[in-house]
């Protein structure tokens, strides 16, 4: 008892509010360090509402600092030095679990602090267990609580079931004891905290997707690609002759080279797998088809290309002929004949020899002449070894 009273006489000399050193002395089990290192946290990081502040003159975060033995001393019973952290702390904070309740130095720390006159600043973070339950399985209040007949309590409960999500009952807890802390009613905390934790929770959110969205993207964009590549006819377009068919088309990638055919001007070369890296990159592309000009060209490669291609305006254009008299077995010069409704003569050595523009052109020409003709029909293309005959 001669001790006690000592210890109640040495905590005299710190009642004063300015001559205490920490806020809160935590108290706890060594098996609930976890919780011990999250409350400590919590407490000294809560930012108060600035109205708030400035009507108490707190500074934003006023419960600091708080003192939690791993960070602060070594723990190892209730020595002469860990004594004086009690007795230069303002409030006592317990977290109560069945391993709290069974902890010899949680009751004296309890104990101790009682005896200082500051019983009504002991305050219990409940984290497990039941309260009063009488089960020393589940008993979260370490058992000097009764011995030293302290009020009826019940402290803050992350456990208790108020809301759906339990980190919201968590938060809650933590506001209880902020508002017994610092003496101000929990709503008037709760409301703007619950307002906060909506506003955390949808940047969260927000934040959370758009992450993923980038992953998603950043997944996408490193994938293999398919590249399509498109054909543009860009000369006239002739019914008359025949359509694209049989072109061969190739992709040269460094020392890689895709080759794909099509039948028709309407359809694309279709290059698969492509390694991402070539994307926006330049390649090399050839085109070759029948009746048309062959391309050799540079394009910046990406999931759609198109490259112009070109009829060969000489392959039904150019038209030459010799006219052939059997009866005589010569070539015959200086004779008229149409074409494809154009005028020409034939030279000095029988031959014919004109131009049709590409509208006009066809695979097979009539021919007339004031002269009767053996064969009227000059087939595309021709040259020199192909003869019309006149009668």
């Amino acid at each position: 008892m001669e001790e006690r009273e000592q210890e109640l006489n040495n905590g005299q000399g710190v009642g004063l509010e300015q001559d205490y050193k920490f806020y809160a002395f935590i108290s706890y089990n060594q098996q609930d360090t976890a919780w011990g290192k999250r409350v400590q946290r919590k407490l000294e990081h809560y930012r108060m509402p600035a109205t708030l502040c400035r009507e108490r003159g707190w500074q934003r975060t006023p419960i600091k600092p708080v003192f939690f033995a791993p960070t602060d001393i070594q723990p190892g019973g209730l020595n002469e030095e860990l004594q004086e952290r009690l007795r230069a702390s303002r409030h006592l904070i317990v977290i109560c679990s069945p391993n709290s309740a069974k902890s010899e130095w949680v009751g004296k720390e309890i104990e101790f602090f009682h005896h200082l006159g500051r019983t009504d600043r002991i305050h219990f973070f409940i984290v497990d267990g039941v309260p009063h339950s009488g089960n020393p399985d589940t008993e979260c209040f370490n058992p000097i609580v009764h011995e030293l007949g302290l009020p009826e309590i019940l402290g803050a409960n992350v456990n208790e079931k108020i809301y759906r999500w339990p980190w919201m009952n968590r938060e809650r807890a933590y506001v209880q004891l902020v508002s017994k802390l610092l003496g101000v009613e929990f709503d008037v905390i709760w409301r703007r905290h619950q307002r906060r934790l909506i506003r955390r929770a949808i940047a969260w959110t927000l934040g959370t997707l758009a992450v993923i969205a980038a992953l998603v993207w950043m997944w996408i964009a490193g994938q293999p690609f398919d590249a399509r590549l498109n054909l543009n006819e860009a000369t006239v377009h002739n019914e008359q002759l025949p359509p694209l068919h049989d072109a061969v088309v190739t992709l040269t990638l460094d020392n890689e080279t895709k080759v794909d055919t099509i039948q028709a001007m309407d359809e694309a070369a279709l290059f698969s797998n492509i390694p991402h890296r070539y994307l926006d990159k330049t390649a090399h592309v050839t085109f070759t088809a029948p009746d048309f000009l062959p391309v050799d060209t540079v394009v910046t490669l990406s999931r759609d290309v198109t490259i112009n291609v070109k009829r060969d305006e000489k392959v039904y254009g150019a038209v030459r002929f010799g006219i052939w008299n059997p009866r005589v077995e010569a070539y015959v010069p200086g004779f008229g004949v149409e074409v494809g409704g154009h005028e020409a003569t034939s030279d000095a050595d029988g031959q014919v020899s004109l131009f049709i523009p590409l509208a006009e052109q066809q695979r097979s020409y009539q021919v007339k002449a004031q002269q009767p003709l053996a064969d009227d029909t000059i087939h595309m293309p021709c040259g020199e070894c192909d003869i019309i005959e006149v009668k």
